[in-house]
């Protein structure tokens, strides 16, 4: 039984792309972890990915593209306000304009750029670079 949905999907992205593997599989699938999944892709972390039926909850198949150097969720899922996104940002990414965090907002599931585009702030789920 996993605590973390989560972190275990971006921990086996995270590990397939260590192990130069060009795809890897998800499970379970939910709607945030798609959304998360589109984040990362929109950005070009990884290619497309595909949803993969099961008797049980399904999965998602993920093409590896190896742009990931590092993923993860960030716990406790903070809320954060558009003014301290850079603060957070220079927390959880390497560099200025290096990397995404992903944050769940009114307006979806979106990286902290579109969050200041968009004004709008939310709580914080993963980061990537």
């Amino acid at each position: 039984m996993t605590q973390d949905p989560i972190a275990d999907a971006l921990s086996s992205i995270r590990n397939a792309e260590q192990s130069g593997l060009g795809e890897c599989e998800i499970q379970p699938a939910s709607n945030l972890l798609g959304n998360i999944l589109d984040v990362m892709r929109e950005a070009g972390y990884i290619g497309s990915y595909e949803t993969v039926e099961d008797h049980r909850s399904g999965s998602y198949r993920v093409e590896l593209n190896g742009n990931v150097n590092e993923c993860g969720v960030i716990r406790p899922r903070f809320s954060v306000p558009t003014d301290d996104l850079e603060q957070w940002e220079s927390r959880y990414l390497p560099g200025r304009d290096f990397g995404k965090l992903i944050l769940t907002t009114t307006e979806g599931v979106v990286d902290h750029n579109e969050a200041k585009d968009l004004g709008v702030g939310g709580k914080l789920l993963a980061f990537v670079y």
